[in-house]
């Protein structure tokens, strides 16, 4: 996915926001850290940079590729860009005081692949398969959902997941892990043929994705600072979802070597045929919406699994209160 690139993005900055009738006022800074390098699963936050929707809500924002929570515990970053729920039911069990205040993606990328001839239906058919190709991640959690919810998928069939689609395409009755935006491409460059994609969330895998995160204290003693990112960033999801991306993707390629303009195409497509974004709540509510009931399906799923605790109060670790409002939506087209 390419080398790691510490790559501060500042341009969002330049004339600060000015007020009809007085001085310009300064910018609210605020450094955004990504889980991974930059990619069109990305791009709505650095459309938000390159567009200057940032800057028309008052930020100047720098985007950190490839941070971790870390960044964010030791105040390095104002807000993270989280995986999926099951990190802030972690955060509920085990204390740490961080917060998710938006949730851009409706359905976790996540997939289990199978080869054509397989001739798999349905996900409940990957039981049929002798291999499945999990990681460890995936298999400590996703995979005991799939066994709970699929009782004919076995840990017999697991097999370790090294992160190359070579031993998926050797074996025909195989499947394997992956991201919908990723690793369907690669399959196609690689072994020449659409791989049969099985999305989890469209089984009933329901965690949102995609969070912003942020700390709990900073949160509550910004709380217009959060506001104005979380409604930028969705603005900036829209504007590269529907529109005029190029200098976004430019950008994209720039910082990412490994990125290409077919990659970043294929990921957009995906991300808007399987409603990735703009599906669920998010179609009334806007991007970036979930909700209470959302939250607690996926935690009642993921306690009947045995994946995490139950019991736990997930209060402190979510708040709705910034989105579901509709922002950007006649962005769409």
């Amino acid at each position: 996915m390419g080398m790691l690139k510490k790559t501060m993005l500042g341009l969002a900055a330049g004339a600060a926001v000015a007020c009809l009738a007085g001085p310009a006022l300064a910018l609210d800074e605020i450094t955004f850290g990504t889980n991974w390098v930059a990619e069109a699963e990305h791009g709505g936050f650095y459309q938000a940079v390159v567009d200057g929707t940032y800057e028309k809500y008052g930020l100047k924002v720098t985007i950190i590729p490839k941070a971790d929570q870390a960044m964010l515990l030791g105040g390095k970053i104002q807000f993270y860009m989280q995986g999926n729920l099951l990190a802030t039911f972690s955060a509920a069990e085990q204390g740490v005081p961080v917060v998710e205040v938006a949730a851009i993606f409706q359905k976790d990328p996540q997939i289990i692949m199978a080869h054509p001839e397989s001739g798999l239906k349905t996900f409940g058919d990957l039981a049929k398969l002798k291999t499945m190709f999990i990681g460890d991640d995936l298999f400590a959690t996703g995979y005991q959902w799939m066994k709970s919810a699929f009782p004919g998928i076995t840990d017999e069939q697991r097999k370790p997941y090294n992160y190359s689609v070579a031993p998926f395409l050797a074996d025909k009755d195989s499947g394997q892990q992956g991201y919908l935006t990723s690793e369907p491409y690669a399959v196609k460059k690689e072994g020449g043929f659409e791989p049969t994609v099985f999305l989890m969330a469209d089984a009933g895998y329901s965690t949102t994705s995609t969070m912003i995160e942020g700390m709990q204290d900073y949160v509550a003693k910004n709380p217009d600072i959060t506001k104005r990112f979380v409604e930028a960033s969705i603005i900036g999801w829209y504007n590269y979802l529907y529109g005029d991306n190029k200098a976004t993707n430019d950008l994209i390629k720039k910082d990412n070597a490994d990125m290409d303009d077919a990659q970043i195409a294929f990921s957009i497509k995906q991300m808007k045929d399987y409603g990735l974004l703009v599906s669920g709540s998010a179609k009334d509510g806007g991007i970036g919406c979930f909700t209470d009931a959302q939250v607690k399906d996926f935690y009642d799923k993921m306690v009947a699994a045995k994946v995490v605790k139950a019991g736990l109060d997930l209060s402190k670790v979510y708040t709705t209160q910034f989105v579901c409002k509709g922002v950007g939506k006649e962005l769409a087209k």
